[in-house]
């Protein structure tokens, strides 16, 4: 059921408009004594589901008993992350979701169904996994705000990828990035519907009874005329439609078709947002659809100091490398640790540019030899700043003062960019 919903490729929703949405939804849903918030981490800064959650509380009061941002795989949020996206929420509500320990397993989405919806690249059965809060919390509502953006895992972020993946366990956050990485994340990015989606789907409609009721708060942001973020939909219910509804929006205002593929992309990565290439390679993800064969990607990363937050990922990336998907797959096929994190090795092959183009890294924590050893090319960050400064470029096509063409990309987890040819015709 939907509970409210209003947006378009025009609207411009501020701060009122999200409160006063969320406060009629909530009051359609019912009362609730013991509310759980999901938001997301310091990854989705923008999706305002911060101030959501903020607007949660002083809805609930003293009922929202915690919040658990949907940390995935990522580092536990620092007190200046939660004051940046939280502000002054009591810090004694929030908890930290550890993937590899503090998780029950609901049930198993039978092989046969990955198997169909892999078109038989996978047969492995999907355990449905959530932090045990979730089930053992003794909570009657579950919120879950969050933004809806193309993704490269799932196609489109959020809905129910905030509760599987975002508070999963090791086995279904590997095993669910892996079917992703397999089937193409070319056939997936962008796309609502995807063999990823599918098995969460069908996990929901299975186990979806084992958990309180779960109300999702989705936004859609996207460029004004002038380029700043706008939200240009709020969309609040319980099931598969509401997503949908949402998912529809955002394919409008956050993927960018081009007639011609690029030749040089600069992709900027905010030091707050970025501190790792687990979380920077979007500026890769996002773009891979849109650079040219023979073409170059620089990714301007001051604050990327590590390759995984998860110190095990950590290491499987430096081991491994960037190097493909047939590199890797072999090296799956090959090595127990790759293969008993497949999640390291889909992240591994997504994050390759399947040598059509160059990736120079400009890390402002990692040093040259470590950026190469991974496959990347290296770039001095001060000298191709200096040279493609993120104050002074705009989001889209520049030509600078030498002459030179570049397609500029300020914050890649906002967007989709793609050669329309090879998006509708993956």
């Amino acid at each position: 059921m939907i509970y409210f919903e209003k947006g378009s490729g025009t609207t411009v929703l501020n701060a009122d408009d999200l409160r006063q949405g969320l406060f009629e939804a909530l009051d359609k849903a019912g009362r609730f004594r013991n509310v759980l918030v999901v938001p997301p981490d310091m990854t989705r800064y923008h999706s305002r589901a911060g101030e959501l959650t903020r607007y949660a509380y002083e809805y609930f009061g003293e009922a929202l008993i915690d919040i658990l941002p949907a940390l995935g795989t990522h580092s536990p949020m620092t007190g200046e992350q939660i004051s940046a996206m939280f502000g002054d929420l009591p810090r004694d509500l929030f908890r930290v979701h550890d993937w590899r320990h503090d998780v029950v397993t609901l049930g198993e989405v039978p092989g046969d169904f990955v198997r169909e919806m892999t078109e038989g690249r996978l047969s492995f059965p999907w355990p449905a996994q959530v932090n045990r809060l979730l089930r053992e919390g003794g909570h009657d509502l579950i919120l879950s705000p969050g933004q809806v953006v193309p993704h490269e895992v799932i196609g489109m972020a959020n809905y129910n990828k905030n509760i599987f993946v975002g508070t999963g366990g090791y086995d279904g956050i590997n095993k669910s990035h892996f079917i992703g990485a397999v089937y193409g994340m070319e056939r997936i990015m962008g796309r609502a519907d995807n063999p990823v989606r599918a098995v969460l789907n069908k996990a929901s409609e299975m186990f979806g009874h084992l958990l309180p009721p779960i109300l999702y708060v989705l936004t859609v942001l996207g460029p004004d005329e002038e380029g700043r973020l706008v939200t240009r939909g709020l969309f609040i219910g319980d099931d598969h439609e509401v997503f949908y509804h949402a998912a529809a929006l955002s394919q409008e205002v956050n993927i960018t078709l081009l007639e011609r593929p690029l030749q040089k992309v600069i992709v900027y990565l905010d030091p707050l947002e970025y501190k790792s290439t687990w979380l920077g390679n979007k500026a890769i993800y996002r773009t891979r659809m849109a650079l040219a064969d023979g073409g170059e990607l620089i990714i301007l990363a001051p604050g990327v100091r590590e390759f995984g937050e998860d110190a095990e990922i950590d290491r499987l990336i430096r081991k491994y490398g960037y190097y493909g998907t047939d590199v890797i797959l072999q090296q799956t096929e090959d090595h127990d640790d790759l293969a008993g994190n497949l999640a390291a090795a889909a992240h591994l092959i997504h994050g390759s540019s399947e040598g059509r183009f160059r990736i120079t890294y400009c890390p402002g924590h990692l040093s040259r030899q470590e950026i190469e050893q991974v496959g990347f090319a290296w770039g001095d960050l001060q000298k191709m700043t200096k040279r493609y400064n993120p104050d002074t470029l705009h989001d889209g096509p520049n030509t600078l003062p030498g002459g030179e063409e570049i397609f500029f990309i300020s914050n890649p987890a906002l967007g989709l960019w793609a050669e329309k040819q090879k998006f509708l015709e993956p």
